[in-house]
């Protein structure tokens, strides 16, 4: 971000209030450019708390918030058959927005958000952040560089408990963006993407659904060619018995530290429940629920960079690793490693893309076009498990550097 004394405060407002609000709070409250103004959520508790503890007014839908002369911006967290909507939404109320992932669920709903956001001239930020870390930047600064040849494949994989953690119905509903593809995908198709400058030329994956309670996509494996031939393999599993940490130094996407033995812990937690039961608990995380956890602008002092699982980017000439401390570099001479400074907020850099855009001027990269680009890889994720088969892309947009 830009420093700016002199400029107003972006006033925020927050549609949905639930786990995914509190994870990205912390990047708004550090924000010093940020006022949170406004909350939206249909739980009344929810709205009294976020009240209370912004000195915010409080609106039970997005709709009544986008109607608001106190707000300048929107972070848009509600359930994914939602974002379409809000986004549109907050661009008739004058509004910016940060739009949680995925964009949306189909190509439709983002040429809609696209063209709300161009009429009414406002900027949209796909805040899919696992991208936005230092490390990845950095890497992908050194791949553009050339100075270890032509970049050549990309390994990317995570194992975790995800599918595990309280659920509403709907996520566990395919048609309404439950899954794993829909929830955790966006993260390593962004985040290649980005690295391998855009131009994904198809898809080939198969998804697995493991679990007859839990009847959505639990794990995938996908294997993208891009336009110039590189290529990026992707692999996630959410059924929490092996734990990817072991790989990535036990430091998760929020750049805390992970319990060095927890196989199976997440499923335990949710033995016995009904349907509802597991719903209200979810309620019960969110903001102003019994169970929320408390929110902290800078756990654990930041001493290290978020990992999404591991991810390997090899070149002809080295291969690169994001690491705690900045990005690992293998090449014919050895290991050395490029320390980057922390981030206070592990999503703040994604604050900081909406605020430049909206006060300096800057360009948005992170746009709808890029977005709309994501959700083309999603899309062709479940077209080709269903189909086995090659699904060649139409919508792919490069890098904006």
């Amino acid at each position: 971000m830009r420093d700016d004394k002199n400029a107003q405060p972006l006033r925020f407002g927050v549609i949905g209030l639930g786990r995914a609000a509190l994870s990205f709070l912390p990047a708004l409250m550090s924000h010093p450019g940020v006022r949170i103004t406004a909350g939206a959520d249909p739980r009344p508790e929810a709205r009294e708390a976020w009240a209370r503890d912004f000195e915010a007014e409080t609106f039970a839908n997005a709709e009544q918030l986008c109607a608001s002369p106190n707000v300048d911006a929107v972070y848009v967290s509600t359930p994914h058959h939602f974002h379409a909507s809000d986004v549109i939404a907050a661009a008739a109320g004058g509004k910016h927005a940060i739009c949680e992932k995925p964009m949306a669920l189909t190509l439709e709903d983002c040429d809609r958000m696209i063209a709300a956001v161009e009429k009414a001239g406002t900027k949209l930020v796909c805040g899919h952040s696992q991208a936005f870390a230092r490390p990845i930047y950095k890497i992908r600064e050194l791949v553009h560089s050339g100075e270890y040849g032509r970049l050549g494949m990309m390994t990317m994989f995570t194992y975790k408990g995800l599918l595990y953690t309280p659920r509403r119905p709907e996520e566990l509903d395919p048609t309404l963006g439950g899954g794993v593809v829909y929830v955790q995908g966006p993260h390593q198709v962004d985040t290649v993407r980005w690295i391998g400058g855009g131009m994904v030329r198809s898809v080939r994956a198969m998804l697995g659904v493991w679990d007859p309670d839990r009847p959505v996509d639990g794990a995938y494996n996908a294997f993208l060619e891009f336009e110039d031939g590189s290529t990026a393999t992707l692999t996630f599993s959410a059924y929490g018995r092996f734990d990817s940490g072991e790989f990535h130094y036990y430091i998760g996407e929020g750049a805390e530290r992970q319990e060095t033995e927890r196989w199976g812990n997440a499923r335990h937690e949710l033995e016995g429940l009904s349907r509802e039961a597991e719903s209200r608990l979810k309620a019960d995380l969110g903001y102003g629920g019994s169970k929320q956890r408390a929110v902290r602008l800078n756990p654990e002092g930041i001493s290290v960079h978020p990992q999404f699982g591991a991810l390997v980017v090899s070149c002809e000439r080295a291969d690169l690793r994001p690491s705690p401390t900045g990005v690992t570099i293998y090449d014919d001479d050895g290991r050395r490693d490029i320390p980057l400074p922390m981030t206070p907020a592990v999503k703040s850099l994604v604050v900081d893309e909406l605020y430049d855009a909206v006060v300096h001027g800057a360009p948005v990269r992170h746009d709808g076009h890029w977005g709309k680009a994501n959700l083309e890889v999603l899309l062709a994720m479940h077209q080709s498990s269903r189909e086995r088969r090659e699904i060649l892309l139409e919508h792919q947009v490069p890098t904006r550097d």
